[in-house]
């Protein structure tokens, strides 16, 4: 990239004064200004459509290693189903009990227990118990509500407006009074 000094732009304005003049000078150097704007503009527009570009690729790339892998999943476990049908079918017309067949299969302990009672089934955990009155959002006082008001403490606001008019003193002589 060039590398623009102190003394080097100090000398580009010298000679842009002298050529250009001090009357048109602003008016050039804001044009001038303008068209440095829109192409750092453009580039960087550039630049991020081609890491968007990149980005999609590299999506498009781990979109398909997880297709793949989700496929050999399922071939894996349709396999592992059609050879268990098979096994149990073949046990069936053999006429072996449920017993037997474990132990001519040759399954040991790692056989999965397929059926369930309503006994085996997990309980379902009960939801996080949460205080009725446990709201963070509302800001409690130390002083209850009833001692402010046995007190005479206020617990509302007034407004500057509000506070004029019911301080106001009262004239005695005057026709017109203030609404309340």
């Amino acid at each position: 990239m060039i590398d623009f000094g102190f003394d080097k732009i100090a000398l580009i304005g010298a000679v842009a004064l002298i050529v250009i003049g001090p009357e048109k000078l602003p008016r050039v150097a804001r044009t001038v200004g303008h068209m440095l704007g829109k192409a750092q503009r453009y580039v960087a527009d550039v630049k991020a459509e081609v890491n968007r570009s990149i980005e999609l690729e590299e999506l498009q790339k781990m979109k398909r290693e997880f297709e793949g892998a989700a496929r050999d999943v399922e071939q894996t476990v349709q396999r592992e189903v059609n050879a268990t049908t098979s096994s149990v079918s073949r046990a069936w017309d053999d006429g072996l009990p449920p017993a037997e067949l474990s132990s001519a299969e040759g399954a040991g302990a790692d056989t999965a227990y397929i059926g369930s009672s309503a006994h085996d089934a997990p309980l379902a955990l009960p939801p996080d118990y949460r205080h009725p009155k446990k709201n963070w959002r509302v800001k409690r006082g130390a002083m209850p509500a009833w001692y402010k008001q046995r007190q005479g403490i206020r617990t509302k606001a007034l407004s500057g407006a509000a506070r004029v008019a019911r301080y106001r003193p009262k004239t005695s002589g005057s026709t017109t009074a203030a609404p309340r």
